[in-house]
């Protein structure tokens, strides 16, 4: 039994979503998640992604004097779902799950993540989920933020916030947050 790990991803509105992270399912994902929050990667990101009754995405981007700055590539992981061979993973995409985003590649997620603001089973088994919310509060969060107004600013950009929505940083810990 692996010691359980926690992430804490404070807004800038210092609202805060906590998760506990599940390395027994996705042992990749989670040591690679890790690594980019202890590098500082996260910080300043900002949802670039809100699909209301769907999902929140983020990242990829940071915006500076309302210029998007797309952060540097990381190398793809191994997509850790049963659709890519790997068995382990039994998390069910449902509210608060936090997982990794990808093209139609089953072996291309970097950085980029989301957090489901409902129960997505068309996701199930096909992107490598490896966390959830670790309380209520959180989820209201997460709903809140799917909840933004958007707007398509680019073609790229179909579900971009018309306020921003920012990472502050996150945080990682054996202890789980409150």
């Amino acid at each position: 039994m692996n010691k359980p790990i926690y992430a804490q991803i404070v807004l800038e509105s210092k609202e805060t979503i906590n998760l506990e992270l599940f390395y027994d399912q996705a042992p990749l994902t989670v040591d690679h998640f890790v690594k980019l929050v202890k590098k500082g990667y996260y910080k300043r990101t900002i949802f670039h992604r809100v699909i209301q009754d769907f999902m929140i995405q983020t990242g990829g981007y940071t915006i500076d004097n309302h210029t998007l700055n797309e952060l540097p590539e990381t190398e793809p992981i191994y997509g850790e779902f049963s659709e890519n061979g790997w068995d382990k993973n039994n998390i069910l995409h449902e509210l608060g799950v936090i997982s990794m985003a990808r093209t139609q590649d089953m072996n291309s997620a970097t950085s980029q993540f989301f957090l489901c603001s409902t129960t997505c089973e068309w996701l199930d088994h096909k992107y490598a989920a490896f966390g959830k919310t670790t309380d209520t509060k959180s989820n209201e969060i997460i709903v809140k933020i799917s909840n933004v107004e958007t707007y398509a600013p680019h073609y790229a950009f179909q579900n971009f916030p018309v306020e921003s929505v920012m990472i502050e940083n996150i945080y990682i810990s054996s202890e789980k947050f409150k």
